[in-house]
């Protein structure tokens, strides 16, 4: 059951009652991430998602993590390109603290300028945590490639010089001006008395006022670019990522294109794992997948190896494209491909944090949820005219941009593999699975 409502300030709030489980997950959602920075304060968003965790006028740091870890609970948050969330999970008894605590670290946290020198500390042992993974710096890398100077390709942590130039002033100003309850949702999931949480969520956020610097979450069409960005690494193994045309965030045809991506390279059974690692045994870990973001959307195809395949993998990858773009779906493949993209998201809302991630997020950015039913269906009605029409506009276009990261490798010769002409490829006969 789903009670989906707004406060009078703007803020919004979908509730799923799951009676028949004892705990409840809540979250509290804010539209902004790193999308929302610019050059001078990127970092920032994720800044102050670590100081809301510092203290308030009513709470110590410890005291915020105790209040819900000594009634068994957990909280924690996140910061993204385009979002923050901070939640929690607890037996359904606790509700009522847990929005205590979430409206407290929000309204009343204290922003002390040597608990800011801390976590100042703190970012940059992160940010160099991060550097010292390839994964972390390819996904920062291949984001520049893609998306040029926009701040959707800056990095979430920020960087060294932007973390050691915020103020407490600049903090609570950013604070104010994005945290304002439009940008907002408050999602719970679990179990919940329906009769009594919207007076409950009024208590303790219905007096969030508004500013007048206040900054509506709004972001112009991107496009993706044509771009390839290599990054010298002293490691063992080049990692590769390899960008292609995606969908944004609330097209129906997303459905489609997850199950398109399943087929090509979502899993061991995919056709590129099984091409890839199993038949040629040139990589050990190779998969592809879908990130969506108001405005746009890109398939990623990523590996790891051994710098001296890279060019042969590069090519088959490509080949594989290639040949998944002539593939002819038969209904009995169809209809496993179906069931294995509905498995996989019916596993995946079995615990009430998941379902309070997967409304919260739809609400933020849709201001409906699909339920359940609603996204079996949607699924259940994917036709082989619409995959190709999918296929069309993603996979079919190719390979647009890439990024490496590690030894040193000829990235001409890569670049001309990825931009080549596909003649050498077009006298395969189209595979029927």
């Amino acid at each position: 059951m789903y009670n989906i409502f707004k406060l009078n300030n703007g803020l919004r709030v979908v509730v799923e009652n799951i009676d028949y489980v004892n705990s409840v997950s809540i979250g509290l959602w804010v539209e902004n991430g790193s999308r929302n920075e610019n050059k001078f304060n990127n970092g920032i968003s994720h800044f102050i998602e670590h100081m809301l965790f510092k203290g308030t006028t009513n709470r110590t740091a410890k005291q915020i993590a105790e209040s819900i870890e000594d009634v068994g609970g957990q909280i924690n948050a996140f910061t993204g390109k385009e979002t923050t969330c901070y939640y929690t999970k607890t037996l359904d008894t606790h509700l009522e603290l847990s929005l205590n605590i979430l409206s407290d670290m929000l309204f009343n946290s204290k922003f002390l300028d040597e608990d800011i020198e801390k976590e100042k500390g703190v970012i940059i042992e992160e940010i160099n945590m991060s550097e010292d993974s390839p994964e972390d710096v390819l996904t920062d890398l291949h984001s520049t490639a893609i998306w040029g100077e926009d701040s959707i390709s800056m990095p979430i942590l920020g960087t060294i010089e932007t973390v050691k130039s915020f103020t407490r002033n600049q903090l609570i100003q950013y604070l104010k001006s994005h945290y304002i309850p439009e940008n907002c949702v408050i999602s719970i999931a679990g179990k919940v008395n329906i009769r009594n949480i919207e007076s409950l969520i009024i208590k303790y956020f219905g007096n969030w006022n508004y500013v007048d610097d206040k900054q509506i979450t709004e972001y112009s069409t991107l496009n993706i670019l044509n771009n390839h960005l290599f990054r010298e690494k002293d490691i063992e193994q080049l990692h590769i990522s390899l960008g292609m045309y995606g969908l944004e965030t609330g097209n129906d045809d997303i459905y489609s294109l997850l199950l398109l991506n399943n087929m090509f390279g979502g899993g061991a059974s995919s056709l590129l794992f099984q091409k890839i690692r199993e038949e040629l045994g040139l990589c050990y870990s190779i998969y592809s997948y879908i990130s969506a973001f108001k405005n746009t959307g890109v398939i990623s195809i990523y590996t790891g190896l051994n710098p001296k395949h890279s060019l042969k993998v590069v090519e088959h990858i490509k080949e594989e494209i290639f040949n998944f773009t002539k593939y002819n779906i038969t209904d009995d493949k169809l209809i496993k491909l179906k069931e294995q993209l509905k498995g996989s998201y019916i596993l995946g809302l079995e615990s009430t944090s998941s379902r309070m991630f997967s409304n919260g997020k739809a609400i933020l950015f849709l201001n409906k949820v699909n339920t359940p039913k609603d996204i079996i269906q949607k699924i259940d009605n994917i036709s082989k005219e619409n995959l190709h029409e999918v296929m069309e506009k993603t996979f079919k276009k190719g390979i647009l941009n890439s990024a490496f990261v590690g030894p040193k490798v000829d990235l001409n010769a890569l670049i001309n593999i990825i931009e080549g002409d596909i003649v050498a490829f077009k006298n395969k006969k189209s595979k029927r699975i």
